[in-house]
């Protein structure tokens, strides 16, 4: 048994970690293929969240099956175990397109959830990432939105021995990047979502200080549920990462969170 603990920095909503963070922090301790702690990336794992993840709070993570498991008080936060299947990468969008973007950015008029790692508007610099794509076109079933990150130094991570001196973003923190822009792709305008699943393919971690572009895509809805997906690329275009989400439509008052005035 293993543990797994949300710091507060890692907040999504006020009470509650971050979907990606935490969904990436638990992905990270799926180390089967990583003797000696090292790892360069990871193969599509799947993570489910099943309850609001708690924060500061010690969270019990076993394994059987090959399913992780992280768990408070008997109840099951969140499952994750690896799936054999190709993740549809979102197309590239340049640099410039990605930082002019953010001007349009919902989140600045209206934000259910400002104290986001990820996406959220109150946080500071260096603190969250403050990753606020605006929309560039058309997704499949959905907008196509675009966002300029460049990781911050206290994303750092040394849990790992990687194979060249780049200093890197930590892989809980390039799930947050891939997190948030999706439900904006979505429809998080238009009603409350939380994340549900997400599924992530890891072919590298970001460089700390290295410009990168994160673009999401909606892929459709179904009830309760919206799917998108997000692609993460460095400075010479590459893919970093990319992600497929479930979303969750909730009540705004299970999470401290509002949805726009009509």
């Amino acid at each position: 048994m293993s543990e797994l603990i949300v710091p507060r920095r890692f907040c999504g909503p006020p009470d509650s970690g971050n979907g990606g963070w935490t969904a990436g922090a638990l992905a990270a301790l799926d180390d089967a293929d990583s003797p000696d702690n090292r790892c360069d990336s990871w193969p599509p794992i799947e993570v489910s969240l099943r309850q609001p993840p708690p924060l500061d709070t010690p969270l019990d993570v076993t394994e059987a099956d090959g399913v992780l498991s992280a768990a408070f008080g008997g109840a099951t936060i969140a499952t994750a175990h690896r799936v054999d299947r190709e993740l549809v990468e979102v197309e590239p969008v340049a640099h410039d397109v990605a930082a002019a973007a953010g001007s349009s950015y919902p989140g600045l008029t209206f934000h259910p959830f400002p104290t986001c790692f990820s996406c959220g508007t109150a946080r500071e610099e260096g603190d969250g990432l403050r990753i606020f794509p605006g929309k560039v076109g058309d997704g499949p079933a959905g907008d196509l939105v675009a966002a300029a990150w460049t990781p911050h130094p206290s994303l750092h991570e040394d849990w790992h021995t990687y194979v060249d001196e780049h200093t890197r973003a930590s892989l809980a923190s390039t799930w947050a990047a891939l997190d948030c822009i999706g439900g904006w792709a979505g429809d998080l305008t238009e009603r409350l979502m939380v994340l549900g699943r997400m599924t992530a393919r890891v072919d590298d971690l970001p460089v700390i200080g290295e410009p990168h572009v994160v673009v999401g895509e909606g892929r459709g809805q179904d009830g309760r549920k919206t799917f998108t997906a997000s692609t993460l690329y460095d400075a010479d275009g590459r893919v970093v990462a990319t992600a497929e989400h479930t979303w969750i439509a909730v009540d705004p008052a299970m999470f401290g969170g509002s949805v726009p005035s009509r």
